[in-house]
């Protein structure tokens, strides 16, 4: 299955996303901040980066663009998840170079989808 990196600030959350995809047989890597999320991405190869728009130290937006600056990380796959759901918000990231957009709250199913759709584009 998939590497998969959820960089989360709520633990909670970030907790419950974690469980949920394990459960579907992915490897899952945490990042409670934006710079662990970008020490993490340095360290690894992902397939899919799951990154909160608003976390401490570098937000969402910061830590793709430090990833799409990165020559050998550029190509990764983003889905960016935020509370920020109007479309302007939309359009800034996805303008910022996330793949993806998903609006919090989220079921835990609809993730899941999202997620094996994005994962089934590359096969």
């Amino acid at each position: 299955m998939a590497k998969i990196l959820v960089a989360e600030d709520e633990e909670v959350l970030r907790m419950l996303v974690v469980d949920t995809l394990e459960d579907e047989g992915h490897e899952l890597h945490e990042a409670a901040d934006g710079r662990e999320a970008v020490v993490s991405i340095m360290e690894h190869d992902y397939d899919l980066i799951l990154l909160d728009y608003m976390m401490p130290l570098f937000t969402g937006l910061e830590v793709i663009e430090k990833v799409r600056n990165t020559p050998e990380k550029k190509d990764v796959k983003i889905m960016m998840v935020s509370a920020k759901s109007q479309q302007a918000d939309k359009e800034r990231v996805l303008k910022s170079g996330a793949d993806y957009f998903i609006a919090k709250p989220y079921s835990p199913m609809e993730l899941v989808q999202r997620i094996e759709e994005i994962l089934n584009e590359e096969n």
